[in-house]
């Protein structure tokens, strides 16, 4: 029995001038000093404001949250995507238009920054995808702290990148193995 490695039929592929792709990313930042401030109405500006973002640059957002101290977003994006350009871009114009619709949000921080300089991008599988969009829309419902093996999210991006390097490990050791997995 021949193994299937990549069906078109069953994968969502998107269409370029000749190419033909599927990627999609999980991208993490977080607010300077982890302080809470995306709050009474900042967090849904602040998603308004992505959305604005992926239409202007052509990019779709699969599933979002903004937490108070920090965003998810699982985008699905064109092969020309630069992430750092993309991550300075949504960071530097979601800031600019928060600190004028919420500036009590600048009294909360030093300097004048909302985000913290780092990030966290993790490309997305069609096998894991479906876990990465439950896990960003769980993540409001659930209560931060505890280890990853519990069932809660990771507190911070260190913690979240070993969350996907765990998962991701599972896939691969159950594809070593034979299983198939339906999720």
């Amino acid at each position: 029995m021949e193994k299937k490695f990549y069906d078109f039929t069953e994968n969502k592929l998107s269409y370029g001038r000749g190419y033909v792709y599927s990627l999609q990313y999980h991208l993490v930042w977080c607010t300077k000093y982890r302080r809470k401030v995306l709050i009474n109405g900042a967090d849904v500006d602040c998603k308004k404001l992505l959305q604005e973002l992926a239409q202007e640059y052509q990019f779709q957002i699969l599933a979002m949250e903004v937490m108070p101290d920090h965003i998810h977003l699982l985008i699905d994006a064109k092969p020309q995507f630069c992430i750092p350009d993309m991550i300075k871009i949504m960071k530097g114009g979601i800031a600019r238009k928060l600190f004028l619709l919420h500036p009590e949000m600048k009294k909360k921080l030093w300097g004048g920054h909302l985000w913290n300089p780092s990030y966290c991008a993790v490309t997305v599988s069609d096998r894991s995808r479906e876990q990465v969009e439950h896990y960003i829309e769980s993540q409001k419902e659930k209560e931060w702290g505890g280890p990853v093996k519990a069932g809660r999210p990771p507190k911070d991006l260190e913690k979240l990148q070993a969350y996907h390097r765990e998962v991701l490990h599972e896939d691969h050791v159950e594809l070593q193995s034979g299983d198939t997995k339906t999720s």
